[in-house]
């Protein structure tokens, strides 16, 4: 402090304790307080318990502080013993650590809050001082103004009255001195009695929702309104009140009134600027920056973490917290603490009216002397040794948008002047912080519009009932919550099924399912929105205290402990907090339910839970599409595969192959058909067929021509008339009807190792046949096709396949295979049919099928069918 005269001088040792900080707080207050310097003492223990947090709790030595009062100021200095524990003699390889583990800021709150600042190091000790200054005043003055001239002063009247009203705790006038009765024309024996209320005028400011009533139960009030005269004319008047109790501990407001053009009267001084020269040195001039500290925190939890340790150590708490009020202001959430579990408190909610009166409500300031006396009076603070608490609302324009508190663990350690305290500071912070809280919900909506469209497009991609079930679990944890299980109903009369489970910790899923498993299912209620589910939480405290009394040898030893698929004290832990319930309905029916959990005494936003609500409709929605779709696609497969034949016969002497790929996603049966079948002893029919179109309507008439035949086959009907008749049943389908191309035959196999084969051609492409010399020739005739003409006369053809021939009957699938302009046609499978000489059929088959793949890139849109018949030379037999 230069050459100034020191006056004064305090010095304490603090040990590394974390009560020590509290302790270092409470000794300069009193310090300062004892000087007669009450305006720095918030500015000094703000500055002091970071300084003493940095040394106590994360250097972790003990920590000297030194109060020097001297002219125009004082001095504090704050001293560590870490470099001791660095020096590099006793350990060379290690490094310097960091001197501020808080990332400076200490150092950045006494550039912003202290006239001078700085660091000195020696060998074995750090030590930072700042120095806050003071005006010059006789001791014992307060504050003081300067000598003025004359004019220069407030006007008043020659005799100045000062009205002292005198109000009980319920509101009503007890005490009325003579200046009243000047000032406002009634006598004390007309009002003693009567409330306040009816003869104040309170002014109703917009943005404001204190009455007159709050204000007298307020420890301190300071301002303007009227009383209404006995003449009926309201008077303006300035007035200050001081909230009191008598001998007997009975409250009382003593209310002090003068006109309002002599408020100069009552008038408190404001509080000078800490340093006149902040502007200057770039100092904060904003009081919300002065309580916060400069930089302030860009985010909103950072600025509330921030607040409630700045109101921690103004009011020398042990405990501080912060909640912000929801939208419709009926709840509250914890968003900040310090001193308590904050992982079990955060997010936690409480009523904004916990019950009648001022103490029941967060939107009146209220102190409690001693919890223990009244037990859940505050929620949040039980059984956290907190013995007093005072709290206070945060208000932006009449609106409750929050509420600071502050504990201890002393009982009666706060009072109304505390109370007041803390309402100053919250009303500098609201704005700010209502502001950010603003902004962190856009950027949470942003944000969960974009979820939702992801989460949206994720879910329209698929079809799929349990890939369905696994994007649900997948897109909530871990954006949503810890874990997650789905719930499927399969109808109304169906129990949940437990269908998915997902844990953030993949080693924990298996135990959670076990979990689970053991617990009985959330009833399927379709009311909307997230409802409370209390049962994994009571079956994961249970399973704790199982295992306590285990350990402890107070229970039995579990025999099936051992066998237990994975229920651990990890698990239990994991789904020990919070969990949420939400119904999935679909077309006005409960599918399922989806389970949000997380970990012990954890809670969730309000926001989180209404984003999960919009995903629930949607994955539900998604869910019963995939449903039916399942269902659809089994109904269409069953119909499908009832159309394909039963078996192929095996044929004596020869060899037979068929490759079939029905065209469009899920249809194994399309227009295009083959069968082979016995006629009678000896005689085998076979068909390979083409109906106009693909999908259901063509495979309809498919399943006509099958059965129709092989019945007209087997009644001894030859090829021409089975196709005749086979025409005429198409026909009378009508405008169902589709024209059919279709190579029907019958196959003799012979005793010298050929076969014989009689076929008709109804407008089909012709078979083809392989001669062991390599020659690729047509084996029938064209015809006209089936379903088009009521007249048709047909004929059929004999064939004789010696041992060693081929014959390959095909769709016009293969045949007409593109790729652009080129087509694929009959010369292009008459050529690769010629390198298949010596081949067996389903070689044969196989050749041609990868030909008419690797003639296209792109995947064939047209349903083919490949019949392969060979007979084979007689070594090969």
């Amino acid at each position: 402090m230069g050459s100034a005269v020191i006056t004064a001088r305090a010095a304490a040792t603090f040990e590394p304790v974390g009560r020590s900080v509290a302790a270092a707080r409470a000794f300069v207050r009193d310090t300062l307080q004892g000087w007669g310097f009450p305006d720095i003492i918030d500015d000094a223990v703000v500055l002091t318990s970071e300084l003493v947090t940095n040394a106590v709790v994360h250097a972790g030595t003990a920590a000297d502080v030194l109060c020097v009062r001297a002219d125009g100021g004082v001095r504090i200095e704050v001293g560590d013993r870490y470099p001791e524990r660095e020096l590099p003699l006793q350990s060379p390889g290690r490094q310097f650590g960091g001197l501020d583990r808080e990332g400076g800021r200490g150092l950045l709150l006494c550039t912003a809050l202290a006239a001078h600042w700085g660091v000195e190091y020696t060998s074995t000790h750090k030590k930072v001082w700042f120095r806050l200054d003071v005006d010059d005043r006789p001791a014992g003055t307060r504050s003081a103004g300067p000598a003025l001239p004359a004019e220069a002063l407030p006007l008043a009247e020659s005799r100045v009255r000062v009205a002292v009203v005198q109000i009980d705790r319920c509101g009503a006038i007890s005490a009325w001195n003579d200046d009243a009765e000047h000032l406002f024309g009634y006598p004390a024996d007309q009002v003693t009695g009567k409330p306040l209320a009816d003869f104040a005028a309170w002014p109703h400011t917009p943005g404001t929702s204190t009455g007159i009533a709050e204000a007298l139960c307020l420890s301190r009030w300071e301002g303007s309104y009227g009383i209404r005269g006995a003449d009926g004319r309201v008077i303006p008047v300035y007035a200050s009140h001081l909230r009191v109790r008598d001998n007997e501990g009975a409250p009382s407001t003593v209310c002090l009134l003068v006109r309002d053009d002599e408020r100069a009267v009552l008038l408190s001084p404001q509080r000078p600027p800490a340093d006149a020269n902040a502007t200057e040195r770039g100092g904060p001039a904003d009081p919300f920056e002065v309580f916060i500290g400069s930089p302030a925190p860009d985010d909103l939890d950072g600025l509330l973490q921030r607040t409630v340790e700045r109101a921690r150590d103004m009011l020398d708490g042990d405990a501080a917290y912060l909640l912000l009020a929801t939208d419709d202001e009926t709840e509250l959430e914890v968003r900040a603490s310090t001193g308590l579990p904050s992982a079990r408190q955060r997010f936690a909610r409480v009523p904004v009216e916990a019950g009648a009166g001022r103490y029941g409500s967060a939107r009146m300031p209220s102190v409690h002397d001693d919890l223990s006396a009244i037990p859940g009076a505050v929620p949040l603070l039980a059984e956290t040794g907190m013995r007093s608490v005072v709290t206070v609302p945060l208000k932006v324009e009449g609106r409750l948008t929050g509420s600071l508190g502050v504990a201890a663990e002393a009982a009666h350690r706060y009072g109304n002047e505390e109370a007041l305290r803390l309402q100053f500071a919250a009303d500098r912070i609201a704005l700010a912080v209502e502001s950010a809280r603003l902004g962190e919900l856009e950027r949470l909506r942003r944000g969960s519009l974009s979820f939702l469209v992801e989460a949206s497009d994720l879910l329209a991609g698929t079809l799929d009932r349990d890939q369905t079930l696994a994007l649900m679990a997948q897109m909530t944890v871990p954006t949503l919550a810890t874990w997650c299980a789905v719930y499927t109903i399969a109808d109304q009369s169906s129990e949940p099924e437990l269908s998915y489970v997902l844990h953030e910790d993949e080693d924990l899923i298996d135990g959670l399912k076990a979990l689970l498993a053991k617990v009985d299912p959330p009833e399927s209620v379709p009311t909307p929105g997230a409802r409370l589910w209390t049962a994994p939480a009571e079956a994961a405290r249970a399973k704790d205290l199982r295992a306590t009394l285990r350990d402890l040898g107070l229970t039995e030893p579990d025999r099936h402990h051992s066998a237990a698929p994975g229920i651990t004290l990890a698990t239990a832990s994991a789904v020990g907090g919070e969990t949420v319930v939400l119904p999935l309905v679909a077309r006005n029916r409960v599918i399922g339910m989806l389970t949000l959990g997380k970990p012990v005494d954890d809670h969730f936003r309000q926001e989180i839970l209404e984003l999960a609500e919009d995903l629930s409709r949607r994955a539900a929605l998604a869910l019963d599409n995939a449903r039916l779709y399942s269902e659809r696609t089994a109904i269409s497969q069953s119909l499908q595969r009832s159309l394909l034949p039963p078996g192929m016969p095996d044929i004596p002497g020869v060899e037979v192959e068929v490759i079939y790929r029905a065209a469009g996603e899920g249809n194994e049966v399309g227009g295009d058909f083959y069968d082979l079948f016995p006629i009678r002893d000896g005689a085998y029919g076979f068909a390979i067929g083409d109906v106009c179109g693909t999908g259901p309507e063509a495979a309809a008439v498919t399943g006509l021509a099958r059965h129709a035949l092989r019945l007209l086959a087997r009644e001894g009907f030859g090829g021409p008339a089975v196709l005749e008749r086979l025409n005429a049943a198409i026909l009378d389908e009508g405008a169902r009807s589709r024209f059919l191309t279709l190579l029907y035959g019958e196959l003799w196999p012979q005793q010298d190792g050929s076969a014989l084969l009689k076929v008709v051609c109804a407008g089909h492409p012709l078979p083809l046949r392989l001669r062991q010399d390599g020659s690729v020739a047509p084996a029938a005739d064209p015809q006209p096709l089936l379903g088009v003409m009521d007249d048709l006369e047909l004929y059929e053809q004999t064939v004789t396949l010696d041992p060693g021939d081929v014959l390959l009957c095909v769709t016009d699938g293969v045949t007409e295979r593109r790729e652009g302009s080129r087509m694929l046609g009959d010369d292009g499978l008459a050529e690769v049919l010629t390198t298949c000489t010596g081949l067996t059929a389903g070689a044969v088959a196989a050749r041609v099928l990868r030909a008419v793949e690797r003639f296209a890139a792109e995947p064939a849109s047209d349903d083919m069918a490949i019949l392969a018949m060979r007979v084979p030379e007689p070594q090969q037999l």
